[in-house]
């Protein structure tokens, strides 16, 4: 319990720098910032597994690289989810993904979280 909600903090960190660094994502308060981080989380846990599964032949054409797209809807869709988190169109929700992706695997490495 203690190395998911230490994974959840970590995570809302990456969100928070992904939002200062790129100008089309907002997220109006704290609050919507720790529930846009959950829904993130519960959207690549649940969701984006059977994306994956129905996208596998794209995938594997593309020799994995559309699941960085994936990982761009999934950024969008919590978007669309939540009220307090705004992106400004796919391309942003992309690039935030990717830089999301990145943050939040250094930040987890750097704080050993499984």
């Amino acid at each position: 319990m203690k190395q998911l909600l230490l994974r959840w903090v970590l995570n809302s960190f990456a969100l928070f720098f992904v939002m200062k660094l790129i100008p089309g994502i907002q997220i109006d308060r704290f609050g919507d910032l720790m529930l846009a981080t959950l829904v993130i989380g519960l959207l690549n846990a649940f969701l984006r597994p059977l994306i994956v599964l129905f996208t596998l032949p794209v995938t594997i054409a593309t020799l994995g690289l559309f699941t960085l797209v994936i990982n761009g809807v999934i950024f969008a869709l919590a978007a669309l989810l939540l009220k307090g988190f705004h992106v400004t169109g796919f391309g942003t929700a992309f690039v935030a993904a990717l830089l999301f992706s990145i943050f939040s695997f250094i930040l987890n490495m750097v704080f050993r979280t499984k």
